[in-house]
């Protein structure tokens, strides 16, 4: 396996693109080489998203060019990893004969042997699923990426189990890494020049080891690394705790922003999903989120078009996002997952025309709110993080507000990687355009007399 070139192609979710990290360890400790294209690797593999159908249509689409490319290079191997895995094998290894080998996302150890038995002319599977993994003990390889902000997985799994959702099957049970290895990770970063770390589970709430809960996994990480800046993904709106929301008030380099998925405003629409709030549960956490954390910015995931949806249901969703103002949501019209509890006792009755009618006006209702919510920044200074520079132009850097929203500014004389304090003189419904005013920290900002 020595020399042999590898390409993943990832999909889907944050959690996806920090697997695909993890993977990267694992091949490359196997003197395996990362390259940046498939038509530059002798193994290619497409980490997968199962959450909705139009990701899913991409993996297909995906597939269908490697294995044109493989006519050409039968030494070629192909192979999915992640949740498709399990929910797809016999059809893309036995039916459409696309792939050479499947993974799951539990089984990424087992990926070396699988290749071996690729050599030996077989076709090889593994998507058991585990109650213990977490991958603690591997220091994930970030080959892509801006070099400047990472993403760093304390859990996996999920056990809420969502009438839409089909994580719970495919990525099992949920349990909790040991702190002190995320920890290990954060300082690993802390070292390679990182600025900025998301924490990523399906429902981080739920965080638990040992006597570690998530609030105290967040105090130590952000008192260990005051120049780093943190943020998480994704709280449920049922167990979010209090004293979260406290520290991030307290602590300057826990960034004021939040996500917390709705899904829906309606209650009789909770409860067909199997989400165990109601709107007015959930407006109250709302609530209670801006008075303890003044200015703080919050996003949302919004399905259209679940089943049974009712257009007094549908003005319900719009009422609320109008109420709560995020300043961004994530907005898709339901899609059927086999094997999901809406998938075996519901029905996918809306009509297509029908979900994007109301996708469509959810999101532009959203978009002039975003718009507004920008308006109000104009004036304002921050603290932005450059992540690199802008998609137009390489005059001008690019980078996040404590608050998450995307800046623009004059590239003048400074680099990627740092803290820059600048003023929003403009603004379109997705991005901030700025004047940069000077060099900064996250210490020196915080301690001027205007945020003290």
């Amino acid at each position: 396996m020595n020399n042999k070139t590898f390409y993943i192609e990832t999909y889907g979710c944050q959690m996806n693109f920090a697997d695909s990290e993890v993977v990267n360890s694992i091949l490359m400790n196997q003197g395996m080489v990362p390259v940046q294209s498939a038509e530059e690797a002798d193994v290619i593999f497409v980490n997968t998203c199962s959450i909705r159908e139009n990701a899913e249509s991409r993996v297909w689409n995906r597939l269908k060019e490697f294995r044109a490319l493989k006519k050409n290079r039968q030494e070629l191997t192909v192979g999915v990893l992640g949740c498709m895995a399990e929910r797809i094998r016999e059809q893309i290894i036995d039916k459409e004969k696309l792939v050479d080998i499947v993974v799951g996302p539990d089984a990424y150890r087992d990926i070396p042997n699988l290749l071996a038995e690729v050599d030996d002319g077989r076709k090889a599977v593994n998507v058991l699923l585990s109650l213990e993994e977490t991958y603690a003990d591997i220091s994930p390889v970030r080959t892509s990426g801006n070099g400047v902000t990472a993403f760093v997985s304390i859990m996996r799994g999920c056990d809420n189990m969502c009438s839409f959702c089909v994580v719970p099957f495919t990525r099992g049970r949920e349990r909790s890494r040991p702190f002190e290895s995320i920890l290990r990770e954060i300082d690993e970063l802390d070292q390679q020049g990182y600025k900025e770390v998301t924490l990523l589970g399906q429902n981080v709430n739920s965080y638990k080891h040992e006597n570690t809960d998530f609030t105290t996994l967040m105090d130590l990480a952000s008192s260990r690394h005051p120049e780093i800046r943190f943020r998480f993904s994704s709280p449920h709106p049922k167990d979010f705790p209090e004293a979260l929301l406290h520290l991030i008030a307290e602590r300057p380099n826990l960034c004021n922003y939040i996500h917390i998925p709705a899904q829906s405003g309606s209650s009789s629409m909770l409860e067909r999903m199997r989400r165990p709030y109601t709107r007015e549960q959930y407006l109250e956490l709302i609530a209670k989120m801006k008075k303890i954390i003044p200015g703080v910015s919050l996003s949302t995931d919004i399905i259209a078009g679940f089943c049974d949806e009712t257009e007094r249901e549908h003005q319900d969703t719009m009422s609320l996002m109008k109420f709560v103002e995020y300043d961004l949501a994530y907005m898709f019209a339901y899609s059927e997952r086999e094997r999901t509890l809406a998938h075996r006792k519901y029905e996918d009755n809306i009509p297509e025309e029908v979900k994007k009618k109301r996708l469509t006006e959810i999101i532009q209702q959203q978009m002039s709110i975003q718009e507004k919510n920008n308006q109000k920044e104009i004036g304002q200074r921050h603290l932005v993080l450059a992540e690199g520079f802008s998609k137009r132009s390489d005059q001008q850097l690019s980078g996040r507000t404590d608050t998450n929203k995307m800046v623009v500014f004059d590239r003048e004389n400074y680099q990627k990687g740092e803290y820059v304090e600048v003023e929003i003189t403009g603004c379109t419904s997705a991005t901030l355009i700025a004047r940069p005013i000077a060099k900064s920290s996250i210490g020196r900002f915080y301690a001027e007399p205007a945020y003290a």
